[in-house]
């Protein structure tokens, strides 16, 4: 089944609201073999909502829309739509009495709005999807030709409960045949540019089209932790699916092995801690340009405590020395963005808090500060155990996207000495 998806609200189109609500909608629908061929989000005005739905109707005949349900002089949604299909506007008593039964239960001491009075009202003859996490109901309204729309709210909370409770369950009913999915797996690459591993796997990589493998589309995503590469099956059985994608996801390794950290949600800080705890290491870091960020990433995953000694965040020089150990004289004559300094950051914060394994990271992060031998950009990750290495990075984007890039490529760097002993 084919599904359109229109979210509905001016704080979307303004930016002020990230749409979180579709992507949710969207890996829900598509586990179920519900592909969702269109998304589109419109503002708060009846004849956009209306023609928005009107066209997906014609498309595909089944529609989901989020927002607009609520009591306030923005939420237009019911009566737009309602007027697509020519239905009326009828209050549902039952609906309006609870409503009000619930305010007064949470609000005893104040006076109930009239405006709520307009959530009870329901298009005629549509089928009410039950909300059991908010106020506004949902509504399946549906015409003589089977084609639908189903319209829940666009809070969060109550668009997940809703779509897994009322709306899937009303789209499975009307699936017929075979169950089947769409179903993606993702292998997780960093330290390569998506150009360069584009031209790594070269063309039809995973075989020629109509071919088992082949008819999976490779989609490259590229973002700042690395390029993500996603295969997709659909209209498949699920045994089916997850069996072509394993076997895509393996073919993609072993070409990209030595930029692979994980798959599907891997994070790469918890990939660091679970090779520090299978070899019984401990880790400590020294940051300069990441300003923690490092830390954060590490600390983030649950139980990072039993390997993860500590950081210091030594952005200042005179705390390079004093905490650290760097020896003044080569911040003077090398710069602290160097590979001198670098080296002894990582020694001095792995001899100071008695580590297996120290990282640092120090680097020019912009937007100033940077000169033609010394651009914004560059940075000077070591990682010292056994031995020390150092390696310069000259990484992009804007100062926050720079702090994750390298924050990314010392962990990356930790993860390789770690794998290659």
């Amino acid at each position: 089944m084919q599904v359109e998806l229109i979210t509905i609200g001016d704080e979307l189109l303004l930016g002020f609201t990230i749409d979180t609500n579709a992507a949710h909608i969207s890996r829900t629908l598509a586990g179920a073999g519900v592909e969702i061929v269109r998304r589109t989000t419109v503002g708060d005005e009846p004849g956009k909502i209306a023609s928005a739905v009107r066209e997906a109707l014609d498309r595909t005949g089944a529609v989901i829309t989020t927002g607009g349900l609520g009591p306030t002089s923005d939420d237009l949604t019911k009566p737009a739509i309602a007027k697509i299909f020519g239905r009326r506007m009828k209050l549902d008593e039952g609906i309006a009495s609870a409503l009000e039964q619930r305010w007064r239960s949470r609000f005893p001491n104040s006076n109930y709005p009239a405006t709520n009075r307009t959530q009870a009202e329901i298009p005629e003859g549509a089928r009410i999807l039950t909300n059991r996490h908010g106020t506004a109901p949902g509504i399946w309204l549906e015409d003589e030709k089977g084609r639908w729309v189903a319209m829940i709210p666009g809070v969060p909370r109550e668009m997940r409960g809703m779509l897994a409770e009322e709306v899937l369950p009303a789209i499975k009913s009307r699936s017929e045949g075979t169950e089947s999915v769409v179903l993606s797996g993702t292998l997780r690459t960093t330290g390569i540019a998506e150009s360069a591993i584009a031209e790594l796997l070269g063309p039809n990589f995973l075989g020629e089209p109509g071919t088992e493998l082949g008819s999976l589309p490779l989609a490259f995503l590229p973002g700042v932790a690395g390029v993500d590469l996603r295969v997709t099956a659909k209209g498949l059985p699920r045994a089916q699916a997850e069996k072509l994608i394993k076997k895509a996801i393996l073919k993609l390794r072993s070409r990209v092995s030595a930029y692979a950290y994980g798959e599907d949600d891997a994070d790469l800080a918890a990939v660091v801690l679970e090779k520090l705890r299978s070899l019984g290491l401990k880790l400590a870091v020294a940051e300069s340009c990441t300003g923690g960020m490092l830390g954060e990433r590490i600390t983030s995953v649950p139980g990072s405590s039993d390997v993860f000694l500590g950081g210091i965040i030594a952005y200042h020089n005179d705390v390079k020395v004093k905490a650290l150990g760097v020896r003044a004289e080569d911040i003077e004559r090398y710069g602290a963005v160097s590979e001198q300094v670098a080296l002894q950051m990582a020694s001095g914060v792995r001899e100071r808090m008695a580590a297996d394994v120290g990282v640092s990271v120090t680097g020019i992060a912009g937007p100033g500060g940077g000169t033609p031998d010394k651009p914004v950009g560059l940075v000077w990750i070591s990682v010292h155990g056994s031995d020390a290495k150092a390696r310069r990075f000259q990484v992009g984007g804007d100062r926050a996207e720079i702090r994750q890039r390298a924050a990314q490529a010392a962990l990356e760097m930790v993860r390789r000495a770690l794998s290659n002993g």
